[in-house]
């Protein structure tokens, strides 16, 4: 299993009804998450709206496409977007780009 941590930026205007929508995501979203491979998946939200995402999965790339290719992903990630900052006209789900792991005490 690989361990995945990305960072994105919330918008601090939006922080409130961010933290709402996660806190009752789509259950098909959470079934297609599931089903294309993503595993342990956590989010943490900082006050200033710094967004860490960690996942563990097999294949990341792998996962990425498969839940792109999903109907649930499209529709969320339409949703979501303006929640974001900077995301260069990128849906976040792409613009999630995995940090280098420099440590892990098992």
């Amino acid at each position: 299993m690989r361990r995945v941590c990305f960072l994105l930026k919330v918008r601090a205007d939006r922080l409130a009804e961010y933290r709402a929508r996660h806190a009752a995501v789509w259950p098909e979203m959470l079934d297609a998450l599931k089903a294309t491979g993503w595993h342990n998946y956590s989010l943490f939200l900082r006050e200033d709206g710094l967004l860490v995402g960690y996942l563990e999965t097999e294949d990341f790339a792998a996962a990425q496409a498969a839940m792109a290719a999903t109907e649930v992903n499209a529709r969320w990630q339409r949703e979501m977007a303006p929640f974001f900052e900077s995301l260069d006209d990128a849906r976040p789900d792409e613009a999630m780009r995995p940090l280098t792991e420099v440590f892990h005490l098992d």
